[in-house]
């Protein structure tokens, strides 16, 4: 049994990372991944191609982490020196495995569709002695894991698509296994409220637990609670969480949007599939962001009809309908111009709701609305709702919380949820 929580540090190698022209998602999808395992990470440590360098990280972090979780570094080319390293700093040698150099073969042929692959590349079937084999299913570079001098060792490629992949199908089930008990996860999606005001509601809540555990995460746009339970069974975790996620819903009320969900258009498009309707799109500020995240899922044409982007006012009013004088009496960027546009698509294209944006992502105003004004409006049947938006600066958080109000307004019309005042047409 688990003494206390085990911590991790994620060690990122890679020069390209240093250089800013890589983004290191591996660590943060790991983090996650390490949440939900109740799992501490207390280092992200980014080292370059240096092996000297790379050893010297090594050696910190064996001092100060229960586990050591490295990604990159494990391809064909001279660069790659993560596993040599490794398997030295644990005084560990490297034994070839014939398997993997066999599955190499294998992916280049029927993958890659090359007849033979490059001596190098079977650099990557050597691996530290007595490690638990990662199988590369996603690419060629094989990851692998050991237990040394009091440290757990888990090696993974860079490439996100392969490392993402090989740590939740072959790393996770390694670190379960570590403990008797189970370590169960539940996400709570929160959107229209900020992390602040979020956890303002719950920090009594949150300071009183202990298991299960809860926490807030910030996200784009929105904020996920994740309830941790520690247990001896599945059943006895759930059975734990199940007062606490129901304890949290009665606080924060119908901002809860799922449990578990994927995202806020994927709740949208379920409820539109299960009612048989569709759902048509006009916008401005937002840029096609809707549409965009609205399409992105798999069966998304069934509900989806189209949608428009009507940027400047004569846009407006030639493509929607939005009359000119209105557009002249009460400016584009106006709740009256948003209903106009929203029953303006939905007439268009024949859909049972839509939804359209207008505002101001910045940098500079109208001289009416500050940057940030985003009015947003929902047009189902005979009825027409529009919210309007304060979002502050920055054009891309802007167009993200215009999208976010206008998935939500979609969900609470669906729900039955209030979605905002009606609008009255002038």
């Amino acid at each position: 049994m688990m003494k206390k929580p085990l911590s991790a540090e994620i060690l990122s190698v890679g020069t390209e990372l240093l250089l800013g022209g890589t983004a290191n998602t591996d660590a943060r999808d790991i983090s996650v991944y390490l949440s939900e395992l109740g799992i501490n990470v207390f280092y992200h440590t980014v080292v370059g191609d240096n092996p000297e360098r790379l050893a010297g990280a090594v050696e910190i972090a064996r001092e100060r982490a229960d586990i050591i979780i490295t990604t990159g570094g494990l391809g064909p080319t001279c660069d790659d020196l993560t596993k040599q390293v490794l398997a030295g700093a644990f005084d560990l040698e490297m034994v070839f495995h014939k398997e993997l150099a066999e599955e190499m073969t294998r992916y280049f042929r029927e993958v890659i569709g090359v007849g033979s692959m490059t001596e190098n590349n079977l650099q990557q079937a050597y691996l530290p002695a007595g490690c638990a084999v990662f199988h590369n299913e996603w690419g060629t570079a094989p990851g692998c894991a050991f237990f040394a001098g009091g440290v757990h060792v888990i090696m993974l490629p860079g490439p996100p698509r392969e490392c993402n992949a090989m740590f939740k199908a072959c790393a996770m089930p390694y670190l379960r296994a570590l403990s008797d008990e189970v370590i169960l996860s539940h996400g709570l999606n929160i959107v229209g409220s900020g992390e602040s005001a979020v956890e303002a509601k719950l920090r009594d809540m949150m300071n009183g637990l202990t298991n299960p555990t809860l926490a807030p995460y910030a996200k784009e746009g929105e904020v996920l609670l994740r309830v941790t339970a520690k247990a001896g069974t599945l059943a006895e975790a759930e059975e734990m969480m199940r007062p606490v996620i129901a304890q949290v819903r009665g606080i924060l009320g119908d901002i809860v949007y799922g449990v578990d969900a994927l995202s806020l258009e994927q709740v949208v498009c379920r409820l539109l599939n299960e009612k048989n309707m569709t759902l048509s799109t006009a916008e401005s500020c937002t840029g096609g962001l809707i549409a965009k995240r609205v399409t992105d899922l798999s069966g998304s044409s069934k509900i989806f009809p189209g949608g428009t982007v009507c940027y400047a006012a004569k846009s407006k009013t030639k493509v929607l309908g939005v009359p000119a004088e209105l557009l002249e009496k009460y400016g584009a960027v106006s709740a009256e111009t948003a209903a106009a546009m929203a029953e303006g698509v939905k007439a268009l294209f024949g859909s049972s709701v839509a939804v359209a944006t207008t505002g101001l992502a910045g940098p500079e105003g109208d001289g009416v609305n500050p940057v940030g004004t985003v009015f947003v409006a929902l047009a189902a049947g005979e009825r027409s709702f529009v919210a309007r938006l304060s979002s502050g600066r920055g054009r891309a958080r802007v167009r993200t919380l215009a999208a976010n109000c206008a998935l939500d307004m979609i969900r609470r019309f669906l729900t039955g949820l209030p979605v905002c005042a009606d609008y009255r047409r002038p």
